[in-house]
């Protein structure tokens, strides 16, 4: 007999609306239909419940880095991150030698294998030395697609993101190749101009990595990538909610022009993230964080942002307490959007029959309560 658990009480938060006092029926590992009758197991009275959160951009996590190339270290990164409710995570690398971003791609590929990862996403070394952030400079080169191919074939079919600079000799040809493989093209850490993030829009580029950051900021005679970004339709924005690389302002402005369904709140968390201030790597680089903002703590991009220590489960609350955004929104951004661009969406990304069973728990402030993956608690919500 299979098992089966009601989750009842709550708000649930579904695609079509927020039911009050829903209730949620999980049986195999899946989101089940619910019959009236049924007496709930867990009562949630007070409580959400919303759909376990999906990360496209993590580095770390834990004191761990997926750049360190062994499985230990990336398991570790992705306990932490599901003990915040980041059921679904793409695995990041930092800008590296191609040797070593290799190696670290075929750990990873095997983890994807195994259902722990949903993929892996490059992040450099095909990025602009002008915006290079917490990126070796010296280990950045041009998107040569040869090169480009060689990092996806590394991959064995689980590279599902690369950022890179469209503006670089070979971008717009890197651009292509990566769409024409399945692997998502982003635009990043570039110093693009408006004209320049268009033709890679229409190249097959679908995501903005980070906006706002490790790019031209937006100005009035010259809007460079960002208001091409924002404006295109077939791009999902990448925004950090941690209140360090977006001003709250900011990221109104974002969901104002780009809309609820083009957002993806992501972590860029590298491997502080989950841990106390102190020094941490990131990949080749040491990153010291001071009240929770990491940065690079020497060499020649010493004191630059080195990403982030956000969980999903902070930038959902600080979504809906400070940024003033509606909870079906928040749900949007850190759920349906990025299961979306992922390709995911039939499985996860929302609270649908047949679904897996993924979900979060939040109490009434917003604080995570509990977690569950494929059914299975990751995190026990305690309830009276």
């Amino acid at each position: 007999m299979v098992d089966r658990t009601v989750l009842a009480g709550a708000r649930v938060v579904l695609p079509t609306g927020v039911v009050e006092g829903g209730r949620v029926t999980v049986e195999g590992g899946r989101i089940a239909a619910s019959a009236p009758q049924e007496r709930p197991t867990l009562d949630l009275t007070g409580h959400w419940i919303v759909p376990g959160f999906v990360d496209v951009h993590v580095h770390g996590g834990g004191g761990a880095s997926f750049s360190a190339g062994t499985a230990e270290e990336a398991l570790t990164a992705i306990r932490t991150h599901r003990a915040h409710g980041t059921t679904t995570m793409v695995a990041s690398t930092v800008t590296g030698d191609l040797a070593d971003l290799a190696r670290q791609a075929a750990v990873l590929a095997e983890l994807t294998q195994q259902g722990d990862l949903a993929g892996i996403h490059f992040e450099g070394p095909f990025i602009s030395a002008h915006r290079c952030g917490a990126h070796q400079p010296e280990l950045l080169r041009d998107p040569d697609p040869a090169d480009v191919r060689k990092l996806v074939d590394a991959a064995h079919g689980a590279a599902r993101m690369m950022t890179l600079a469209p503006e670089l000799p070979g971008g717009l040809e890197s651009v292509r190749l990566l769409a024409e493989h399945g692997v998502i093209a982003a635009v990043g850490h570039t110093d693009s101009t408006y004209e320049a993030t268009l033709e890679a829009i229409d190249a097959g580029a679908t995501v903005a990595t980070h906006l706002f950051n490790a790019m031209p900021s937006l100005l009035h005679r010259a809007p460079g990538p960002i208001a091409a970004l924002l404006e295109d339709e077939r791009v999902t924005v990448e925004l950090i909610n941690d209140g360090t690389h977006l001003h709250p302002s900011v990221l109104q402005l974002a969901f104002a022009r780009a809309g609820a369904d083009r957002v993806a709140f992501i972590t860029d968390a590298m491997g502080a993230a989950g841990m106390n201030d102190g020094m941490y790597p990131l990949g080749p680089m040491r990153v010291e964080v001071k009240d929770g903002v990491a940065r690079i703590a020497d060499g020649p991009t010493a004191g630059s942002i080195a990403g982030s220590t956000l969980t999903l489960d902070t930038a959902f609350k600080r979504a809906v307490t400070v940024d003033g955004l509606p909870v079906q929104d928040a749900v949007r951004a850190l759920s349906a959007n990025p299961a979306r661009l992922l390709g995911m969406a039939d499985r996860v990304g929302s609270l649908e029959e047949g679904k897996d069973a993924d979900l979060v728990v939040l109490d009434g402030s917003y604080d995570l309560a509990g977690v569950m993956r494929k059914g299975e608690w990751l995190v026990r919500p305690e309830v009276r």
